[in-house]
């Protein structure tokens, strides 16, 4: 009985969660649409540039290159929804069920599927289409697989309306 309540709980706590500034449920926007490109560049353990000013409104596609001989993955949201992410990420590594990182996408659907987010192999280069949200003046990218946001790996973007 105990059980159902807490998990009846917990469900509900994340609907309200999700429901958080960087949790747009929304599908990724068209390339057609897209207003700039911006560079960016993984490696052991940073991102390049560290902060970013993007336009609300403005749809903008990254291409990810991932420069170091780590898996890193680049995910969008506030600072609460990163929060969270990484303690996800903690417990399914702790779990075993982590699978090097590999099994684990939220652009699939993982963790609800609503904060945008790429998974980049060791020498390669992902790209993520995303329309800045209006209403919100800061979000954070982060790689929230265990050890790596905690060296270094996040910066901030300024939503400057």
């Amino acid at each position: 009985m105990h059980k159902t309540i807490l998990a009846a709980l917990f469900t509900f706590w994340s609907a309200g969660a999700l429901a958080a500034p960087g949790h747009q449920a929304e599908s990724q926007p068209d390339e057609a649409n897209v207003d700039r490109v911006i560079q960016i560049e993984a490696s052991e353990m940073m991102f390049g540039p560290e902060a970013l000013a993007i336009a609300p409104g403005e749809t903008v596609k990254f291409e990810i290159h991932n420069t170091g001989a780590l898996e890193h993955e680049f995910v969008i949201g506030d600072r609460v929804a990163q929060e969270e992410h990484r303690r996800m990420m903690q417990e399914m590594d702790g779990q075993g069920d982590h699978g090097g990182h590999g099994g684990h996408d939220m652009a699939e659907g993982e963790h609800g599927g609503d904060m945008p987010a790429v998974t980049i192999a060791p020498g390669a280069t992902a790209t993520l289409v995303w329309t800045a949200p209006e209403g919100t003046s800061q979000l954070e990218y982060a790689c929230n697989i265990p050890g790596h946001y905690e060296a270094g790996m996040g910066g901030e973007i300024d939503l400057q309306g």
